[in-house]
């Protein structure tokens, strides 16, 4: 894949062309002060592109705490899920005592008398 070359805005140009104007010194030439405004345009060209990359890595971190965030929560309603059947098993103790006893009531009526 080609890549076009990094061609500066016209407004990263003209401020190139100005800050070259104001740092201009009285024996300088055009020609050095056109060098000084490539340099300036290249300067900006690159602080714009580590602007990029550091808000390209700071989505990427972004989206990586999401799915984090993400996989912890699913991990807590699995771990919910879990729980849950086993309260279930626990429900059922109260009920088998409860026929316990009125069979123990029924059994003791039937033999006392």
């Amino acid at each position: 894949m080609k890549r076009k070359a990094n061609t500066p805005s016209v407004e990263s140009q003209q401020e190139a062309v100005k800050i070259a104007k104001a740092t201009q010194k009285p024996s300088q030439t055009k020609e050095q002060t056109k060098l000084i405004a490539q340099g300036i345009e290249k300067g900006i060209a690159l602080y714009k592109k580590q602007q990029k990359e550091k808000n390209r890595q700071a989505d990427k971190a972004k989206k990586k705490q999401q799915k984090v965030k993400l996989q912890e929560s699913s991990s807590e309603s699995m771990t919910e899920e879990v729980v849950t059947p086993v309260a279930t098993s626990s429900t059922k103790l109260p009920w088998l005592l409860l026929i316990a006893s009125w069979l123990v009531f029924a059994a003791y009526l039937t033999f006392s008398s």
